[in-house]
Order: structure tokens, then C-alpha cells, then sequence
């Protein structure tokens, strides 16, 4: 596996497939072959060379993985909701108790396109190749969920070298709205690759508001790509706070298809050790009357490393569109490292967009203000750094989930500073 070739008996191994299926499986397995893991040759790769990331941290990958025991759940207290429990990638249980439950299909997800497309991101031919887990959910017209709807993603403490690999697909109808926590509990305590591909489709006036957490800190090597179809009058949200993991690379991206719809991106993130963390966006504003926002802001302690990369592409049809994207980075310690690269493409001339991305260390006045009010240094910094990440998590509407995102945060925090 370490030469990056993977023999296509792999395919056999996962299951039967009709003949259109394996060749497109088959075809996407050559493409990965062809280019392996990406490297820093790579433009969308440049800050993030997984090739050297993955060859430092692995000495094999194993594709194949024994089906899923049952894994207890440690479910949340804090607030109501619902659940859907998924283990190494595979949909388990689930529980829509709140909730009228004609309005919601949840089943394992079958791949049903086999588009001939060669993808630029080598880890989305080896997803479209390998995966044979994940999820398909939809929630019907007109119908709003009554309480939040949890996704526990469960990683077996057998994980040990594996690289698994699953596809998701969230559909939500008109007029519908759905509330859900992406919420992260690795057991493991060896290293492990999870490669994700999502499908997110929001038809005319639907409502998503999504929230990314981590639980802990772990040894887990996380990919995701996610797609998101954004029709007429559509509202997307996202809050991501995903600190935790040795390498995450977020690849998001927006199509605003529809006029008027919405997107709006925040995240927050403490980095320690040597974690490395990159999120990448691409929002292509592809219809009139359409609006973007995006805020990222990084902490970095030690020799942690992040990594902000954010297109905003405006088609020449999409006239009176307005985005704007903002990085911010405080960087700990002299050995972490911050890189942003923002860009914008505008074919329309009625737009308003504008990007920014400042890095820096904490302020030093700010600092010595409150030492003179009977705090130490330590405490003074803790105070500055909860501040500069809670005005993500201060912008989420419940308190009991607001709540219980900033205590994790704050947990977060307070141990990697007892750490150093």
C-alpha cells in the first residue's frame, strides 16, 4: 500500500457490483494509482503534502476492516435530540423520537451515480473506488425537525492502520428544516484514515444549520469533501469547530444555485502538538441576489500547523451577489505555523465582495491590562484566546447547545496549556 497502488482485487473484496458499477470503480481506482496520495505539487495541496504526511505516520494502510461490533454510545445530556449512531464509517442505529417520522427516509447509502468525471482530488477517486459504508437521509417537504438531530460518528478502539471510507448523502426538501451536530468519538488509540464523501442538496426555501465537533483529541487522519446543491431561497449555516485531530483537511463546497440563497461559514479551532488542520472552501455564486460569510479563526500552540484556503467565485449572471470571507490566526508559540490564501474570481460587475486574513501573536497591552487586575500571565492568556473563539460559538442561538460546544472548547484549551 505504501507505494500508493492498490491492486483492484480490493473491489472484489467489498462486494458484488453490476458491471456499470465496478467500472466506474475500476476507472476511478486507476486514476488514484496514476497520482497516489496528493503531494505539495499539487496547488489545492501546496500547505498540506498528505503523500509525506501519510508515508511519516503509517507503515501500511488495510483497506479491509471485520464488520462493526455493537459499540456503546455515550449519549449526550445536555439538550433533547435525535440520533443517528455510525460506526467506522457504517450507519447502525437510529432514533427520530421527537420527531413525525413519515417526514424522514434514513437508510444505508447505495452509489447510484457513476459520473465520468476525473476528479482533481485524487482521495475522491479513491473514495468513489473503495467505499462501502455511509448514509442516505432525507427529509421531506415542509417539514421542520421539532429538535436537533445528532450524528454520533463512533471509531472502534480496533482501528489500528485502517483506512475507511464512506459516502453521505443529506437531502432536504421545500420548505424543510433540519438542525444537526456532526459529533466526533474516537476510541481508537492508533492511527487510522477516514475518507469522507458527502452530498448535500437543499431544494427551494430549506433550512440546514450544521455544527462539526470533535469530543476529544485523537489520533485520527480525517479527509472530508463535501458538496452542497443550495437551490432558491436555500439557507445553509455551518459552525465548525474541529480541533482534536492529528491531520484534518476540510475540502467545502458551495453552489448557490438559486437565487437568494445563503450561505454563511464559521469556525473556531485550538491547535496543539503537532496537529495539522486545513479547511478549504470554494463558494461559487452561480445566480443573482445571492449572499456568502465566512469567518475562520485559529489558535496554534506549539508546532501545530493551519491551513486556510477560500475561493469566492462569482459567475457572470450572478449580479448584486455579496460575499465576504475572513481569516484570523493567533499564533502561541514561534514554532506553529499559519498559512491563508484567499482568492476571489468575479466575472459580474454589480458585486460586493471582500476577503481578509490577519495572523499575529496575542497583544502584549492586553496582556499586562490584565495581570494589573490580579490575574498571572497564564490566565491572562487563557482569557484572550476563550475570547477570540468564543464569538463563534457565541453566535449559536440555544444556549444548551452553546453551552456545551464552549465547555468542550474550553477543555480543549485548558489542556493544552497544562501540557506546556
Amino acid at each position: 500500500m505504501l507505494n500508493y497502488k492498490i491492486n483492484s482485487d480490493e473491489i472484489d473484496k467489498i462486494g458484488n457490483f453490476t458491471k456499470e458499477e465496478k467500472d466506474f470503480r475500476l476507472k476511478n481506482l486507476d486514476y488514484f494509482n496514476d497520482i497516489g496520495f496528493p503531494n505539495k505539487k499539487s496547488e489545492d495541496w501546496k500547505f498540506s503534502d498528505l503523500k509525506a504526511i501519510v508515508s511519516k505516520n503509517f507503515s501500511k494502510l488495510d483497506i479491509q476492516l471485520s464488520k462493526s461490533k455493537k459499540q456503546k454510545v455515550d449519549f449526550i445530556k445536555d439538550f433533547e435530540h435525535n440520533y443517528i449512531v455510525v460506526v467506522n464509517g457504517e450507519l447502525t442505529i437510529s432514533d427520530f423520537k421527537y420527531e413525525e417520522k413519515s417526514n424522514i427516509t434514513l437508510k444505508s447509502f447505495t452509489n447510484d451515480n457513476y459520473s465520468n468525471k476525473k476528479e482533481k482530488n485524487p482521495l475522491i477517486n479513491l473514495n468513489h473506488a473503495l467505499s462501502d459504508k455511509g448514509f442516505f437521509l432525507e427529509i421531506k417537504e415542509n417539514y421542520k425537525f421539532k429538535k436537533i438531530l445528532v450524528i454520533y460518528y463512533l471509531f472502534t478502539k480496533d482501528l489500528d492502520e485502517n483506512i475507511l471510507n464512506s459516502k453521505n448523502r443529506i437531502k432536504i426538501g421545500k420548505n424543510s428544516e433540519l438542525h444537526l451536530l456532526d459529533y466526533f468519538v474516537n476510541d481508537s488509540k492508533k492511527n487510522f484514515f477516514n475518507n469522507v464523501h458527502e452530498d448535500i442538496i437543499l431544494e427551494n426555501s430549506a433550512i440546514f444549520k450544521n455544527i462539526y465537533l470533535q469530543n476529544s483529541k485523537s489520533s485520527g487522519y480525517f479527509h472530508k469533501y463535501s458538496k452542497n446543491k443550495l437551490l432558491t431561497g436555500s439557507h445553509y449555516t455551518s459552525f465548525i469547530f474541529p480541533a482534536g485531530l492529528k491531520f484534518n483537511k476540510l475540502d467545502l463546497e458551495f453552489n448557490l444555485e438559486g437565487e437568494r440563497s445563503e450561505c454563511n461559514l464559521q469556525s473556531a479551532s485550538f491547535l496543539d502538538g503537532k496537529e495539522h488542520q486545513e479547511i478549504k472552501t470554494r463558494i461559487n455564486h452561480l445566480s443573482p441576489n445571492c449572499k456568502s460569510h465566512q469567518k475562520v479563526k485559529n489558535v496554534l500552540n506549539a508546532e501545530s500547523k493551519g491551513v486556510y484556503q477560500g475561493k469566492i467565485f462569482v459567475k457572470d449572471v450572478a449580479q448584486k451577489t455579496d460575499a465576504y470571507q475572513l481569516s484570523k490566526a493567533i499564533l502561541l508559540s514561534e514554532s506553529s505555523e499559519f498559512d491563508s490564501k484567499p482568492e476571489l474570481e468575479i466575472y459580474a460587475d454589480d458585486v460586493k465582495c471582500s476577503h481578509g486574513s490577519t495572523s499575529g501573536n496575542l497583544d502584549k497591552d492586553s496582556i499586562y491590562y490584565l495581570m494589573t487586575r490580579g490575574l498571572n500571565q497564564l490566565e491572562s492568556k487563557q482569557l484572550l484566546v476563550n475570547a477570540f473563539l468564543n464569538e463563534i460559538a457565541d453566535t449559536i442561538k440555544s444556549n444548551s447547545i452553546r453551552n456545551f460546544i464552549k465547555t468542550k472548547m474550553e477543555t480543549q484549551l485548558l489542556n493544552g496549556y497544562k501540557k506546556h
